[in-house]
């Protein structure tokens, strides 16, 4: 017969870290917490640096009215709070926080440190916690008005919790959806986020901005453009409705909803199904819409006081409330309903079950089952009044660019070197093998045996395959080609090799000069940043030299780039800004991501120049003969060097069957039926 346990009371240290466990989740749930704290401290400019996904820091400083010298010692202790005083305030809470428990929560799972300053102190004070408690007495130090909290190792003494964690990128991906929410609903506040020793933010919006100025900043212009304001007040619910919902144009795989109550930034499951069940009769079936929703309840019917992290309240008057939300977005969704937009199907045909083998025709080949297979029958051009020649570009029809960059180019190919390097490098390898296993089968018998019709524009070309037509997105499938074609032939590239090497500081200041560049006075002097820039490619030359036929010199000048398919030249145009970001957007100090950043940005780079929906100015009768030579030269090289390419060797990837990288847009037996009804 067994015998009764024990009950024991827990260690303080051990009840602590449980709490704490229940706060503080990932990353992001402690950046949330710091954030509202700013929030109630009425920050009007909010700066916040991570690294390593906010595992390593995660560092938030605003300029709000910051902590009074004499909390220091118990502000990171468990319900210490300036918000309540008694339980009834519960029933009017109107802050963020309320019950004292971030920053204790933090101390126990991290290095915790608050530098702050008030407006009637003479200087900042630096404090530093463990386990919710001062290590010593805070010292005087230097410092803005507000707060600057520093949270480092976190996790340090909870190694479940860490080693459960998703990957830095996934963090840093929920870090920046965090600082994105909140961004768009404190529109008035200005948020810069930004990876540690980076110079141009990830997110950086202006203080008084307004709602879509942020959100086209967050999420960009594509659901910016398609945005409707939806508000409503009902008096007898004490309800204010405000918002911005995308409009029936719009649909995306991924359901967005930004749900604040009391500016609280809550989930709704109850609210995201009553919006789905509204545009289900609106937009394309596993389609989303985006919402951006802010309600106002009188907090005596709110109950913020429901889950440990505050994601989740509860109201009264549930139904009413979402049926009043339902009706004021059905009757903004009726009203722009006369100017629907329709799209294609952009799934392709049995992309959801791709299979090994190919389809089995019919023997017999009926007339609405012909299939065009020699490339010399009609095609596009014909169309356009100036055709482009078949024949190969001559060599003194050079692109603009080059000339006014007064730059001649040497090409050495290495594609055909009979000496081919074997890479044996791990990252290599498996970033090959992540291609692989990430090929779409059918998209890839598609290409492989697909006729090419003609170019509509830089960006889109029309492909036959079998009795299908399809409109393909040229500058996506050439930016996945070149990274793979960066990935596979590592190490043995050709080299196109600059006259006169361009200097990569003056580069980078004209980068800078550029608006696409983000560049604020926030960031620093351009001199400075532009120096720091060739100071990191200079130092990473050898590697780009061995690997990528990127050759810098110790003066700093860029004296080659890697050649990577015969007869296709990159436009030097977007050089600067390429420079600019290889010191950015490349991951310096991890193998696999800084191989895989980096032939990202190449491959970016290089298919730039087809990014364009029309020829030169969109009207080339009015262009220049040369300025039609080059258009025709880039209409050459699209059919004669980048869809051979594409057929040739491309592993496409599944998520191209859905995006409209490769859409359908006639289906040969399904004309004949429209036209036998005529």
């Amino acid at each position: 017969m067994n015998s009764a346990q024990v009950i024991r009371k827990l260690d303080e240290t051990v009840v602590n870290r449980i709490a704490a466990g229940e706060i503080i989740h990932r990353p992001a749930n402690a950046l949330k917490e710091m954030i509202e704290n700013s929030m109630d401290a009425h920050a009007s400019t909010i700066q916040i640096t991570v690294k390593g996904g906010g595992m390593k820091l995660l560092q938030i400083q605003d300029n709000g009215t910051g902590i009074l010298k004499e909390n220091l010692e118990i502000v990171c202790e468990r319900f210490t709070t300036s918000k309540l005083e008694k339980f009834e305030d519960l029933s009017t809470i109107a802050t963020y926080g309320f019950r004292g428990e971030a920053l204790a929560s933090i101390s126990h799972v991290a290095h915790l440190t608050i530098v702050t300053k008030t407006v009637n102190e003479q200087c900042a004070y630096r404090a530093s916690y463990e386990d919710s408690k001062l290590k010593a007495l805070p010292k005087p130090c230097a410092g803005n008005q507000g707060t600057q909290i520093t949270v480092e190792d976190l996790f340090y003494n909870v190694s479940t919790r860490r080693k459960a964690l998703k990957s830095v990128a996934e963090e840093h991906n929920r870090i920046a959806d965090i600082v994105g929410r909140y961004a768009i609903h404190n529109s008035h506040v200005g948020f810069t986020l930004k990876k540690q020793g980076e110079s141009l933010a990830d997110i950086r919006t202006p203080p008084n901005s307004t709602v879509v100025d942020n959100i086209r900043t967050i999420y960009g212009n594509t659901i910016a453009r398609e945005l409707l304001e939806v508000d409503a007040v009902d008096e007898m619910l004490k309800l204010k409705l405000k918002g911005y919902i995308s409009n029936v144009n719009y649909s995306a795989k991924r359901h967005i909803m930004l749900l604040f109550i009391n500016h609280r930034l809550v989930e709704s499951t109850a609210l995201k199904k009553a919006m789905e069940q509204v545009y289900s009769i609106y937009i394309p079936k596993n389609n989303h819409p985006f919402l951006y929703l802010s309600l106002e309840l009188d907090p005596r019917n709110v109950d913020v006081n429901v889950h440990p992290t505050k994601h989740e309240v509860h109201f009264l008057h549930e139904d009413l409330v979402l049926e009043k939300i339902k009706s004021a977005v059905e009757s903004k969704l009726l009203g722009c309903n006369t100017s629907r937009v329709f799209y294609t199907q952009a799934r392709l045909p049995g992309a959801s079950v791709p299979t090994e083998t190919a389809i089995v025709e019919a023997s017999k080949t009926y007339a609405h089952q012909m299939v065009r297979t020699d490339s010399s029958m009609q095609k596009l051009d014909k169309f356009y009044g100036s055709p482009a020649t078949t024949d190969k570009p001559s060599a003194s029809n050079t692109r603009s660019s080059d000339q006014a960059a007064g730059n001649s180019k040497e090409m050495a190919s290495g594609l055909n070197n009979p000496h081919r390097v074997e890479c044996r490098l791990t990252s290599i390898l498996e970033l090959r093998h992540d291609v692989e296993d990430n090929m779409h089968v059918g998209l890839r018998d598609l290409l492989k045996n697909s006729t090419f019709v003609g170019c509509v524009s830089p960006k889109q070309a029309l492909i036959q395959h079998e009795t299908k037509l399809f409109l393909c997105n040229t500058a996506r499938l050439c930016e996945e080609l070149f990274y793979q074609i960066m990935l596979y032939d590592f190490n043995n590239f050709g080299m196109i090799k600059f006259t006169n090497p361009l200097p990569i500081y003056e580069m980078a200041l004209m980068a800078l000069d550029d608006a696409e560049s983000g560049w604020t006075e926030v960031d620093g002097p351009k001199t400075e940043l532009a120096q720091s820039v060739q100071e990191l490619l200079v130092e990473k030359g050898p590697m780009l030299d061995e690997y990528f036929s990127t050759v810098i010199d110790s003066d700093g000048n860029l004296c080659s780039l890697p050649l990577l398919l015969d007869q296709y030249n990159p436009s030097t145009c977007g050089l600067p800004l390429f420079l600019l970001h290889l010191s950015t957007g490349v991951v310096w100090d991890e193998e696999k991501s800084c191989f895989d950043s980096f032939c990202r940005e190449i491959a970016r780079f290089y298919s730039q120049q087809l990014e364009s929906d029309y020829w030169a100015d969109g009207h080339e009768g009015n262009l220049s003969q040369k300025d039609t030579d080059d258009s025709q030269d880039l209409r050459w090289v699209v059919e004669h060097v980048i869809y051979p390419a594409l057929r040739r060797s491309f592993l496409p990837p599944k998520w191209f069957a859905e995006d409209a990288t490769i859409l359908q847009i006639a289906n040969l037996p399904d004309l004949y039926k429209v036209f036998e009804r005529c």
